[in-house]
């Protein structure tokens, strides 16, 4: 404090007096977060946390810690630092800094995200810390206690908020497909109701597999017919899919009908099984095609009331979230997908009857359930990531109706982190699993659509059964 005192006046001192004012309130956190949303999922997440992380460190270092530990303002000291210093000083309690504890949770969310951008906004952060003491509004012990509650608390939010792991899943064993150069001899199926409406994933398959046809889905006809009638006519050497899980999953079924090995493009709005299975990259997908660099993956099979079959590449869900997903296509066109899908989720959870089932002969009573093809992380919370894609695995998961005040105790330990320690929550890697339900049929949704109503469900893992383009 005595060397901030004794530093000459200079035009530092109005560029931290700026930027200690910037970040009263954590408004300077909230700018920076908002352009940050803007740059992409990830770095939108990497803000939310961020967000959320600074909530919580200045709740605690403001509300709790200031009235605990009072402690005097730093003296103004000579005439020269007291006009310098240029901020009136606050009247709350000293310790800790409220602006370091937000500068430091805000910069270890994001970079629990997103760490090339924590990285960035660190030194941010670091000056932040630093004007409180230059200002002379905090002592310098402020200052490392209050970052070291905002570092400490935004590391504690991995516990009820897991950290997406950007690791692609390990996949089967190589499978060498046939090499096709630009493409030659491979057909690409294009949903142009995917995603956001745009054609960059598209352009980027035409320049990198220029030998490659396009074919576009008439989104009025059965997908899979027109998938078979085009690999007749054609008899092509791959299939490649351009859309979101939902088009990935009927190209996928129809390259295992037909023997073909598949290249999948991420032209979704969420694109879960492109992100998992590490081909979200169009160049080293296009690379792979043309190296004919392939390897297994599983696919996740389900039977309806013993007739024909459907498959999944992400996950099947009975319960609540097939009546979310049913709520978000009705209201979408007027709000918008992801306004429609929020108020969706809010309507189901309010108005959620307990689902009577059996599951493998158990009876139980659940809010909802999710069967998800390969192995999910973590177990004990929300699934973030999905590390297998191999290994024969269905991951269960569904929340208990049939304990006493389940739905208080299910968002006490999800907001506490203890999900798997709570008797509501069950966690189970099987390999096949039979649910039958009780009462009226209810919906099946799979990879985010409904697809049928039935009473009895058969799940099954086809281990290792589609040839997927991947560079090794």
């Amino acid at each position: 404090m005595r060397r901030s005192v004794n530093l000459r006046p200079s035009r530092v001192d109005g560029g931290l007096r700026a930027l200690s004012t910037a970040a009263n309130h954590s408004v300077l956190w909230m700018g920076v977060a908002a352009a940050m949303s803007l740059t992409g999922p990830r770095a939108r997440r990497a803000a939310i946390r961020g967000l959320l992380s600074v909530a919580g460190a200045s709740a605690l270092s403001n509300a709790v810690l200031k009235p605990l530990f009072p402690r005097r303002r730093p003296p103004a000291g000579t005439e020269e630092f007291a006009q310098r210093r240029g901020l009136p000083a606050p009247r709350s309690s000293s310790f800790p800094s409220g602006h370091s504890a937000s500068a430091a949770a805000f910069v270890t969310g994001v970079a629990l995200e997103y760490p090339a951008v924590g990285a960035a906004v660190a030194p941010l952060g670091a000056a932040v810390a630093y004007s409180r003491v230059h200002t002379g509004v905090h002592w310098p012990s402020d200052v490392v206690v209050g970052a070291a509650v905002g570092g400490v608390l935004a590391w504690t939010t991995r516990r009820w908020w897991a950290v997406r792991d950007q690791e692609p899943a390990t996949l089967g064993p190589d499978h060498p497909a046939q090499a096709l150069a630009e493409g030659d001899g491979m057909v690409v199926f294009v949903n142009a109701g995917s995603g956001a409406g745009d054609d960059d994933t598209r352009a980027e398959v035409e320049e990198h597999l220029p030998r490659a046809p396009i074919v576009e889905l008439d989104s009025d006809g059965d997908f899979g017919d027109q998938i078979d009638e085009v690999v007749s006519a054609r008899s092509p050497g791959a299939l490649g899919v351009c859309g979101g899980d939902g088009t990935v999953v009927t190209v996928a079924s129809a390259a295992v009908r037909h023997g073909l090995p598949l290249a999948v493009f991420p032209g979704g709005t969420l694109n879960h099984f492109a992100r998992d299975a590490g081909v979200g990259d169009v160049s080293s997908t296009a690379l792979a095609v043309a190296e004919g660099s392939a390897e297994l993956v599983d696919l996740g099979a389900v039977r309806i009331d013993g007739g024909a079959e459907a498959t999944f590449v992400n996950t099947a869900s009975l319960g609540g979230y097939p009546e979310a997903v049913r709520l978000r296509e009705r209201w979408e066109s007027r709000l918008g997908k992801w306004p429609a899908a929020a108020w969706a989720m809010v309507r189901v959870v309010r108005s959620a009857q307990p689902l009577p089932m059996s599951i493998d002969g158990v009876d139980r009573s659940v809010w909802m359930l999710f069967v998800g093809n390969g192995r999910y992380s973590p177990s004990d919370q929300v699934p973030m990531s999905r590390p297998e894609l191999h290994r024969g695995t269905l991951d269960v998961r569904y929340l208990r109706a049939d304990r006493r005040l389940s739905r208080l105790k299910l968002a006490a330990a999800a907001l506490t982190g203890t999900l798997g320690s709570s008797h509501v929550y069950v966690q189970e890697n099987v390999r096949s699993l039979t649910v039958e339900v009780a009462g009226d049929s209810v919906a099946l949704a799979t990879d985010g659509e409904v697809i049928a109503d039935g009473r009895r469900f058969e799940f099954r893992s086809e281990t290792e059964r589609v040839v997927i383009y991947r560079k090794i």
